[in-house]
């Protein structure tokens, strides 16, 4: 009897967040046998976007259809070059894109994620999968998340999953069933308050640690409608700058207070979605290094927040995307519609040939 095949693909994955940090770039491999996947992240890193572009990509929610058009193929090409720049000459057998969220409004069954496929693939020479949310939205679905997927076959070991970005989101695996959602914002607010600091992020959280909690702004945030509906449900910036911005710059409370206060909201928000029982959950995003963020939901939640090695912690998303593309091209599922609440599960994104 001959050995069970072993099918490798080599991917390098793409992620711009809603925090407008930068470029996550993941180059992976993975391996399918017996009927199990395993991956490994062999380079990875970060490409900060300079103030220029982060204001272009905040300003472009109110602008032009021409600013869209401009920064839709100015995002391409800076995505192709990073992604060329990491590759350094290595061939894969796709690039798997998100690109940068502009708009996500599902109710009406829009959603649109920026960033060139055709100039990303013109400009590496590689097949890219880009678009990743539209067939998802077209079934009804929320278009999002979808990493859940890639967590259920990637980290079979685990079942409860949990993700601090810009937006946090948790995930659940109850057999075959994957349930999986937008929880709150996350490091958007947090970010946002930072900035008025003269500061990128707060480092480990020690702004908000010096702050006092707010109880009529955290009421408020608490008792936005968002946060009482039920999944399957999911945000995008617009509704952080229309709906959460104007509480949380509102004046009368000191920055550190309404950091402070922020935190014990994406706390409360997570440990209620989590729930008690868990014995362990896998956390990774940027908000998994803010300390003082981790200890809230630690005191909060009666369950052990496993955090793992930090290309996992810092990556996993993007690895993901890179892992979607590979399964796009293998026309297997990228969507789980118990996840988004589609019609179905489908196999969502658009290929661009390298050639």
């Amino acid at each position: 009897m001959s050995a069970p095949e072993e099918l490798r693909y080599t991917a390098l994955g793409v992620m711009s967040g809603s925090s407008l940090d930068g470029l996550d770039l993941a180059l992976c491999t993975f391996t399918l046998k017996d009927d199990r996947w395993s991956f490994s992240i062999d380079d990875a890193r970060t490409v900060p976007y300079n103030a220029g572009f982060q204001d272009r990509l905040q300003a472009v929610m109110g602008g032009t259809a021409l600013e869209l058009a401009r920064l839709d193929r100015d995002l391409g090409d800076l995505i192709g070059h990073a992604c060329q720049e990491l590759l350094d000459g290595r061939p894969v057998d796709v690039i798997g894109s998100h690109g940068h969220t502009i708009y996500h409004k599902p109710d009406e069954g829009l959603t649109l994620q920026i960033g060139h496929g055709a100039r990303i693939a013109a400009i590496t020479g590689m097949p890219v999968i880009a678009d990743f949310r539209a067939k998802d939205i077209a079934l009804r679905g929320q278009g999002a998340p979808l990493v859940p997927l890639g967590e259920k076959l990637l980290f079979p070991e685990h079942r409860l999953f949990l993700n601090i970005g810009g937006i946090c989101n948790i995930a659940q695996h109850q057999g075959d069933l994957v349930l999986g959602y937008d929880v709150c914002i996350g490091n958007q607010a947090l970010n946002h308050l930072a900035g008025l600091e003269g500061l990128p992020f707060d480092r480990g959280g020690e702004l908000a640690r010096g702050g006092a909690v707010d109880p009529m702004l955290l009421h408020r945030l608490n008792e936005l409608p968002f946060h009482h509906r039920t999944p399957p449900r999911s945000l995008g910036r617009e509704w952080f700058q229309e709906t959460m911005l104007p509480l949380i710059t509102a004046p009368g409370i000191s920055v550190q207070d309404r950091m402070r206060t922020v935190v014990e909201h994406i706390a409360l928000n997570l440990t209620k979605a989590i729930g008690m029982g868990t014995e362990k959950v896998l956390t990774t995003g940027g908000g998994a290094h803010n300390t003082f963020l981790m200890e809230r939901i630690g005191t909060l939640l009666d369950a052990r927040l496993v955090v793992p090695e930090h290309l996992v912690v810092d990556f996993k998303e993007a690895m993901i995307f890179a892992f979607l593309g590979v399964r796009r091209l293998r026309n297997e599922s990228t969507a789980l519609a118990s996840v988004t609440g589609a019609a179905r599960d489908s196999s969502g994104g658009h290929l661009v040939n390298a050639n």
